[in-house]
């Protein structure tokens, strides 16, 4: 273990080995923020489970990742120490990463070559496994490193620590902020061996790659780094202490004992009194943390459910940039990088200078309320998406299509509807007869294409992308996939041919007629008549934006506020206690996911969000009730003042002593003085 004597000379003040902890951090928050951007949609489109099922088992893993670093801190402190803790972890998390990558490979079981997996079990067993190793790798890892940052610097470089914590906060908001803008790009991508499909094994491979350049800098920098031994862990030791107190309190209930101030004083019998009032004061804070889990319940929530509301909108931006669902979460860091400083610099200070007093329990109040309103934004535009989706036919209902393929008019008679349909045209009519036509939504925002042929000789239909088996005369061909975009159609008729070309937006179905009367040429386009069997969507992606607003200045008014009020109200020993708390917090709002998702079984989306808004809310109101009765105290000053209490107890305890053997030491010496006399008078 190197001393703070043999560190390594500090390069521009700061220590050398500072730096490799920063590429680090960069890169696992790359690693982990890449893999969980794309994590929903491969659950829904690769693995083919429901929403449901899908947001269900994302929550199940983001609590899980915030429940393992209890774990990770007690190796650290009690067993390994923060470097070893770091280099084993991280190499679990790295096998993780591959697993996940390995796992979205669809040709190793599509033996059918369509693009998709067959034996699903084999993919969804060792995405499991690979979820399951990076939680505790991830959650692991996550109380070590800032701490094993921290303990490169020596006592007089307080301000040089102060810069790497916020060059620490300022990577990892890089790392994702980069992450979600690439990994969705890849996912995008088709990729494959034998057939092609959307290239989630890229978007898991990229972030299992920078997670082994994690590890590997990490290692680059071993000699340098100053590591200190375990010297136990102070969640260990307060769990221990509390159990006492409760134990003792149940053995002692009966009424013949006297009571104690508080319960926590009952562990008095065995642990010191410095602790147990540092637990006290602890103890204040963390039953303030009991509502806060349903502020994580909403937050997270813009990787599941917000990410797949993007999937039925638009995502055409200006100039042809074209938006992937998945990667409106990064707004989410833009808006943090972004809300932190100008919050810090100017919304708090001109509060205060207007006679508020805005305590930090008020401001996560209001972060909590800003977040409920976040939800009713989201309610809103999936009433709005709501709208454009198209009603297919219940249990008890069918749909006819009708198709005139000739070049007169006629008119169909069927019961009370009468349908009139000039030469290729075709219309609708409702609740009849079961029709072939798509019976859901196109998937990830694709379009899916058909071609009719009205002629008498049989048409090859080709574009880029796909390229369609020859349709026979009157006859159509199956649906196919087509990106948003531009896309250019060949159409060939023994020697002759003509091109189609037509832009799509997502998420349409379309059916092509090439009527009878078409003549292969340049001019072919303007016979060509377009179906449109399902619409493209129409919401806009931009609208979700006011709500990524509000739930980031949520964010900030409750998390980042959260964690300065713990610090400030810890006792100088238990600030890990409460950041263990404040994790648990987030890990428990996710399980509250799965509970009320569970419960509810709402049909309609907005009426989801709308119950999770309302329950938010109420949750708020009892935590400002709960904050109104809290005192803020300066947990150094109350210490120091306990320690001075049980030092001039202690002088006092001394003083009697002495006084008491003073007393003693007199006795003994009359004692002494009667037995001289009597001894000489028995001589003589």
């Amino acid at each position: 273990f190197l001393t703070p004597k043999n560190r390594i000379s500090p390069l521009f003040g700061y220590p050398i080995s500072i730096f490799f902890i920063i590429v680090n951090e960069f890169c696992e928050r790359f690693s982990y923020y890449g893999m969980r951007a794309v994590l929903v949609l491969y659950f829904k489109y690769f693995l083919r489970w429901d929403d449901d099922l899908a947001i269900s088992i994302y929550h199940t893993f983001v609590a899980f990742c915030y429940l393992t670093p209890i774990l990770g801190a007690i190796i650290a402190d009690s067993w390994l120490g923060k470097f070893n803790t770091i280099i084993y972890l991280s190499i679990v998390y790295a096998i993780g990463q591959v697993a996940m990558a390995v796992s979205a490979i669809h040709d190793i079981t599509d033996s059918d070559r369509d693009g998709s997996p067959d034996n699903l079990t084999f993919h969804i067993v060792l995405s499991m496994v690979g979820l399951l190793l990076i939680a505790l790798g991830t959650g692991g890892i996550k109380p070590c490193v800032a701490a094993f940052g921290g303990d490169q610097f020596g006592e007089h470089q307080d301000k040089q620590r102060r810069t790497f914590f916020s060059v620490f906060y300022l990577c990892i908001n890089g790392g994702s902020l980069l992450s979600t803008i690439i990994t969705p790009i890849l996912r995008a991508q088709n990729c494959g061996i034998y057939s092609k499909s959307k290239c989630y094994s890229l978007a898991f491979g990229v972030p299992a790659a920078l997670m082994a350049v994690s590890l590997v800098v990490f290692i680059m920098g071993s000699g340098m780094y100053y590591k200190t031994k375990p010297e136990g862990n102070i969640m260990l030791k307060v769990s221990k202490c509390i159990g006492f107190a409760i134990k003792n309190r149940y053995r002692h209930k009966s009424k013949q004992y006297p009571k104690r101030e508080h319960w926590m004083d009952w562990a008095e019998e065995k642990y010191d009194k410095l602790l147990i009032a540092q637990i006290k004061i602890a103890l204040r804070v963390l039953v303030l943390y009991i509502p806060l889990p349903m502020f994580w319940t909403l937050f997270d929530q813009k990787g599941s459910r917000w990410t797949l509301q993007a999937t039925t909108m638009d995502g055409n931006f200006v100039r042809s940039i074209v938006i992937q669902p998945d990667q409106m979460q990064t707004i989410n860091p833009i808006l943090i990088l972004t809300l932190v400083p100008v919050m810090d610099s100017l919304v708090f200070p001109l509060i205060k200078k207007c006679g508020l007093n805005f305590t930090p329990l008020k401001k996560m109040t209001v972060g909590m309320i800003v977040a409920a309103l976040a939800f009713v934004c989201a309610a809103v535009i999936q009433l709005q998406i709501d709208k454009t989706l198209p009603v297919f036919p219940s249990a008890s209902q069918s749909q006819l299509k009708f198709l005139n393929m000739g070049n007169t008019p006629i008119t169909v008679q069927f019961q009370e509807n009468q349908l009139n349909l000039t030469g290729a045209q075709v219309s609708f009519t409702t609740n009849f007869l079961k029709a072939y036509d798509l019976i859901y939504k196109p998937q990830e925002g694709n379009n899916e294409i058909r071609f009719i042929n009205g002629m008498s000789t049989p048409v090859n239909v080709s574009s880029a992308a796909v390229h369609y088996d020859q349709i026979g005369p009157l006859h159509y061909s199956n649906y196919s996939e087509i990106k948003n975009g531009r896309a250019t159609f060949t159409l060939q008729s023994g020697s002759q041919s003509c091109e189609y070309s037509k832009d799509f937006g997502f998420g349409g179905s379309y059916t092509f007629f090439i009527p009878s009367t078409l003549t292969l040429g340049p001019n072919c386009h303007e016979s060509i008549t377009e179906s449109v069997d399902i619409k493209p969507n129409s919401v806009h992606m931009a609208l979700q934006i006011p709500q990524y607003f509000l739930i980031t200045a949520g964010e900030v008014m409750f998390s980042v506020t959260g964690l300065e009020f713990s610090y400030s109200q810890a006792p100088s020993n238990m600030k890990s206690v409460l950041q263990a708390g404040w994790l648990l917090t987030n890990s428990f709002g996710n399980f509250i996911v799965l509970i009320v998702a569970e419960i509810a079984k709402l049909p309609k989306q907005w009426t989801e969000y709308i119950l999770f808004a309302s329950l938010l809310v109420a949750v708020s109101i009892i935590f400002s009730i709960m904050a109104s009765f809290y005192t803020y105290i300066d947990p150094t000053a109350i210490e120091a003042e306990f320690k001075k209490k049980l030092h001039d107890d202690e002088d006092d305890k001394k003083e009697e002593l002495q006084k008491s053997e003073f007393k003693m030491e007199k006795r003994d010496s009359v004692s002494s003085d009667n037995g001289d006399k009597k001894h000489v008078q028995t001589s003589m």
